[in-house]
């Protein structure tokens, strides 16, 4: 796996990167050589913000904690991505190292079982795509009170969603080919 470790109005001590090193290194088994993790690092007031994206043959997993200490926030993170394979292991095994993820998961004892995720879609929903511009997907997206919005970008002629941030902020995302 390749690390790529970046700190944001923060410096990072080597003993940090050799944490996130061990922390992320028990998830090589799983991925593979080509993973790449992008560990990113934010001090805001008196808060640390570890955010850790992994991108593995087209797949994405991403984790994010908020804690005093950064070291904390790592370990939230690193538990958060352990129960997100945990929780789709039976969906993921296809993705990933066909056994890689039972060995992972074969040292520690089943406390409970986690019910098998059921990916049904009970609504369909068609609408006219315009061309608009970003500005004018987010006004539509606060005007119809969702979450998200997806509209044709009059800039570039794709398909686009905007979508509200947890922070009252917007993003936007654009397909790349």
């Amino acid at each position: 796996m390749k690390y790529n470790i970046v700190g944001r109005k923060v410096n990072l001590r080597d003993n940090f990167k050799e944490r996130v090193y061990k922390k992320l290194g028990k998830f090589e088994k799983i991925y593979s050589e080509d993973a790449e993790a992008n560990v990113k690092v934010t001090l805001e007031k008196n808060r640390q913000t570890v955010e850790v994206t992994i991108f593995d043959n087209g797949m994405t997993y991403r984790a994010e904690s908020t804690a005093p200490e950064m070291n904390d926030a790592l370990d939230a993170v690193v538990d958060i991505l352990g129960g997100q394979i945990r929780k789709n292991k039976a969906k993921l095994s296809k993705k990933l190292r066909a056994d890689s993820i039972e060995q992972y998961f074969a040292g520690e004892p089943d406390t409970e079982e986690i019910p098998e995720a059921n990916y049904t879609v009970v609504k369909t929903k068609n609408f006219v795509v315009k061309p608009l511009s970003v500005e004018e997907a987010i006004l539509q997206m606060n005007m119809i009170g969702h979450e998200f919005f997806m509209f044709l970008n009059s800039a570039t002629n794709q398909l686009c969603v905007v979508y509200k941030r947890k922070d009252d902020t917007y993003g936007l995302l654009e397909p790349e080919y």
